[in-house]
């Protein structure tokens, strides 16, 4: 869930407090995309004039939606590449380079790319305050998507041509759920490690993290479990908090009475090693990502280096690592310091429009509820669901939480999706894939479990050292579409 296909968010300043950044990229500062080969521009940001508010007919209030087009390889009767936005702005780079650009190329289509309602520039209200966030849902966002295809039909000249929707993670989602309940408009979709299921408590994250580490090393999970021992008897004295505050880099002195501040530094200690899995060798640097060389291989190295001292040093290492990568002098491990931040109304924090989804509509939290884990159990479901009444107000009870994940369930059917023409790639390292289609739902509905590979890989530009189940993922995708096209 940050980042145009993927979740890919951005924390400025001093890392750390992302407790819903959990898997969405928090450990990658995002860069401008690196300079394109000679001849190769950026195609320049367009708007649309969107409803504000598409199930309200009296309502007639408008706002700008940023897209973007590249019609390079368009021949005509080609079809129309819709790429769906998510949780994070929308970047141009994904319309000259990664794999939505060679379909275009090899399906003679024209690449559309439309911006998600309240994320990069698309502000649909003044702020972000909770009156305007009611505006904010994948239901808005698809109804959105909906008005956007019927304008560029007759805008572009392109009606008689066929639409294939692409999206990966929480955009996936979308693309899954464009075909379920606009058929009309869109003739098929991609529908990349796409989370179906909204569930509450996504306790299983931490044990496909597990697995992923396995696959390296099982005393990689095993050093990791002892360095949060580690932790917790340092945590029983003040002289414990001094060497964590040392030794982690903390931006101010630990309270180890704080149990908020404590299941804090957890959590996003456990992000460390979730956003490298999540992302493992991702080929993300073309969009200007940091870090993307830190894999498995690296978290496990670090963890079974005895050479290194106590496996709570190995793990502060780690730490390190990952904060002089993004540039940052210090971890903000303070709830405090979080809450203040995500309950900014402005623009700028982004990650409250997604806070604000998962509390009204998914869920989706990372748990450390998993009993077979290495990575402690400070961060329980009520320390995330609790976020919600402290950023949103007390109405926004784990009651209502539940009542919204219910009610997305019923509108798209989670597990009992019924659709025909979407494919559903995934990657086995991926932990998202604990919630998508890994097997397939009819003959219509295909799933590609992609052993080796992590998030959204399929979508990132092909590198020489991809594995040869991901090159058959990529070619499969290919001709699933021309199937398509033919029908």
């Amino acid at each position: 869930m940050k980042g145009v296909l993927l979740v890919l968010l951005v924390v400025a300043g001093s890392r750390g407090g992302q407790a819903l950044g959990r898997g969405k990229g928090g450990r990658s500062t995002q860069l401008p995309p690196p300079p394109l080969p000679e001849g190769e521009h950026l195609p320049p940001e367009r708007w649309f004039n969107q409803t504000l508010d598409h199930f309200a007919p009296t309502d007639n209030r408008t706002w700008q939606q940023r897209y973007f087009l590249n019609a390079t390889f368009y021949k005509p009767g080609g079809p129309v590449l819709l790429l769906i936005g998510g949780e994070g702005p929308a970047s141009p780079a994904w319309m000259v380079t990664a794999q939505p650009v060679q379909l275009a190329k090899k399906l003679h289509g024209y690449l559309l790319q439309l911006e998600h309602r309240f994320y990069g520039k698309s502000h649909p209200t003044k702020d972000a305050s909770v009156e305007n966030l009611a505006y904010l849902s994948s239901e808005q966002a698809l109804a959105d998507l909906a008005t956007f295809t019927q304008a560029m039909k007759q805008h572009l000249g392109l009606t008689a041509n066929k639409w294939i929707a692409l999206g990966g993670s929480y955009p996936g989602s979308l693309a899954a759920w464009y075909r379920l309940k606009y058929p009309h408009l869109v003739h098929g979709a991609v529908a990349t490690s796409a989370p179906i299921l909204a569930q509450l408590n996504f306790k299983e994250y931490l044990e496909v993290v597990r697995d992923s580490l396995a696959t390296v090393d099982e005393g990689c999970n095993v050093a990791i479990s002892r360095a949060h021992r580690d932790l917790r008897n340092l945590l029983q004295e003040r002289k414990g908090w001094s060497i964590i505050n040392k030794e982690f880099r903390l931006c101010t002195p630990l309270d180890g009475h704080n149990r908020f501040d404590v299941a804090n530094l957890f959590s996003v200690l456990a992000g460390n090693v979730e956003d490298v899995v999540q992302y493992n060798r991702d080929n993300r640097a073309f969009e200007g990502v940091k870090g993307t060389d830190i894999t498995i291989d690296t978290v496990c190295e670090i963890m079974m280096n005895d050479t290194m001292g106590s496996y709570y040093i190995r793990y502060a290492s780690l730490n390190s690592l990952l904060l002089d990568v993004a540039g940052e002098k210090c971890l903000d491990h303070t709830y405090s310091s979080m809450v203040k931040e995500l309950k900014s109304v402005a623009w700028k924090e982004q990650c409250r429009a997604w806070l604000y989804q998962t509390c009204t509509e998914f869920g989706f939290y990372q748990t450390s509820d998993a009993l077979h884990q290495p990575f402690g159990y400070e961060f329980p479901l009520q320390f995330f669901t609790g976020q919600c009444q402290d950023v949103f107000g007390s109405r926004f009870t784990e009651k209502v939480i539940r009542s919204g994940i219910q009610r997305t369930n019923t509108l798209y059917g989670g597990y009992d999706l019924k659709v025909t023409r979407v494919v559903f790639p995934n990657g086995a390292i991926d932990p998202w894939h604990a919630l998508g289609v890994t097997t397939d739902l009819s003959s219509g509905a295909t799933a590609l479990f992609i052993n080796g590979t992590a998030h959204c890989a399929n979508m990132y530009p092909a590198s020489p050292g991809d594995p040869t189940q991901l090159i058959q993922a990529r070619e499969q995708i290919l001709a699933l579409i021309q199937q398509w096209l033919k029908e």
